[in-house]
């Protein structure tokens, strides 16, 4: 079954990096300080590499950054401001540190590796101020004991700063001259006409999302929960189900819209399980698009998720914070927006058995992953991490096939309800 609607696409931009080929120099390193060393390195994939060892020395004026890999990995780097941050691309890494030994030193203030797709990791050094790349340097150890990349940080005004990014910038336009567009890819459901359901487990990769209160991450739960709908509705055998991320990667917020859009989905399903500072607040809520917050809660609850990308280290897209702005502004949008109401309430109706709510569930925000302007789409909290009740519920394998259940339950007559409509 498809919606009768005509269904744009929009283009998503590829990122451009530039990968950096330095002399190798061999650089004094005796003063900096080994904040981890992990041997658990054993699982890491075999055409990946392993990072067993991070050092940081320095003050606010200069940093020395040492990363110690089991091979030589190629790599690249840019910058982004507000704040001012390091970003290095990676191939696909596993990460022996343990980050909560992890030591932010001098210029670093913040530190966020992780996986960006099934080939790419990155890490993201945030600093005080403005700096520049005084060296980069890959350096092999010998002996077969892999290499280890040397990054040195310098204290700079902002138009230093600027500059390396106008730098970074035009090398990039030079480097890819010529190259032809990449095709948009077409919708792949013209062959299978059953109700399409995408689901969005939130956050992956370098973005973990919330934690809990016993270390659990948002985006392992929101992942094994989609899994385990997905399941449930093809047992039956009347939908497609497609995940916009089947492992821990990340996907930026307009690639999940594009994911659904190109499946020809009839419906999305963001799944979260926020946290927030009062720990004895619980329950789940159910967000639909809106220009204008239902409260500050559901307002604050947007920036947050809306923060994705810019935490893995990119920019956020002007067209997509435009675009909910004007959410509303056709008839198509219009009657995309009252099926997503209309099943938001399905939704409180089938699963408050299982599901606890939080008073007044069904809310609304500018959130960027609910902008697909004909594709109904909900946002779904679980619950709260930072509440101990409700983080051992949404670790419970049988908590989660029951509430399964009741959103299939909910999908079905939200489908049923629709097919009628549509012929």
């Amino acid at each position: 079954m498809r919606w009768p609607w005509f269904r744009q696409i929009i283009p998503v931009a590829a990122a451009l990096l530039i990968s950096c080929s330095l002399p190798v120099a061999v650089l004094a390193e005796e003063d900096a300080d080994s904040v981890a060393t992990t041997a658990g390195a054993d699982g890491a994939a075999a055409s990946g590499v392993v990072l067993s060892e991070y050092l940081i020395a320095g003050d606010d004026s200069r940093v020395r950054i040492i990363l110690h890999f089991d091979t030589k990995p190629d790599y690249s780097w840019f910058l982004l401001r507000s704040p001012h941050r390091l970003v290095l691309d990676l191939p696909r890494t596993d990460f022996g540190i343990d980050d909560d030994t992890v030591t932010r030193r001098g210029l670093v203030t913040d530190l966020r590796y992780g996986n960006m797709a099934e080939t790419q990791s990155r890490m993201i050094f945030s600093a005080k101020g403005p700096f520049k790349i005084e060296d980069v340097t890959l350096v092999e150890n010998g002996g077969g004991l892999g290499s280890r990349l040397v990054v040195d940080l310098v204290a700079a005004s902002e138009a230093e700063f600027d500059k390396v990014i106008r730098e970074r910038m035009e090398a990039a336009a030079k480097a890819t001259e010529g190259a032809k567009a990449a095709a948009t890819d077409t919708a792949d459901s013209s062959q299978d006409q059953r109700f399409t359901i995408a689901l969005d487990p939130g956050h992956g990769g370098i973005d973990g999302g919330a934690k809990g209160v016993s270390g659990t991450q948002e985006k392992d739960i929101t992942l094994a929960f989609s899994q385990e709908l997905k399941r449930l509705l093809e047992a039956n055998g009347k939908y497609r189900v497609v995940l916009t991320r089947d492992s821990d990667v990340f996907l930026r917020l307009d690639e999940r819209v594009r994911v659904a859009r190109e499946k020809g989905a009839n419906l999305l399903i963001s799944v979260h399980a926020d946290a927030i500072r009062i720990k004895n607040f619980r329950g789940s809520t159910i967000y639909t698009l809106s220009e204008r917050a239902s409260d500050a809660e559901a307002a604050a609850t947007a920036a947050r998720e809306n923060l994705s990308d810019e935490l893995a280290g990119l920019e956020a897209s002007d067209d997509v914070r435009n675009d909910v702005a004007d959410i509303l502004a056709d008839l198509m949008r219009r009657e995309t927006h009252s099926f997503s109401i209309q099943f938001a309430r399905t939704l409180v109706d089938e699963t408050s058995n299982t599901i606890q709510f939080v008073n007044n569930p069904l809310r609304a925000a500018g959130f960027r992953v609910l902008r697909a302007h004909d594709v109904p789409s909900v946002l779904l909290e679980l619950g709260y991490l930072s509440n101990t009740e409700d983080e051992n519920q949404l670790k419970d394998p049988k908590w989660r096939e029951r509430a399964a259940r009741d959103i299939s339950r909910a999908i079905d007559i939200f489908a049923t309800a629709h097919a009628r409509a549509s012929n």
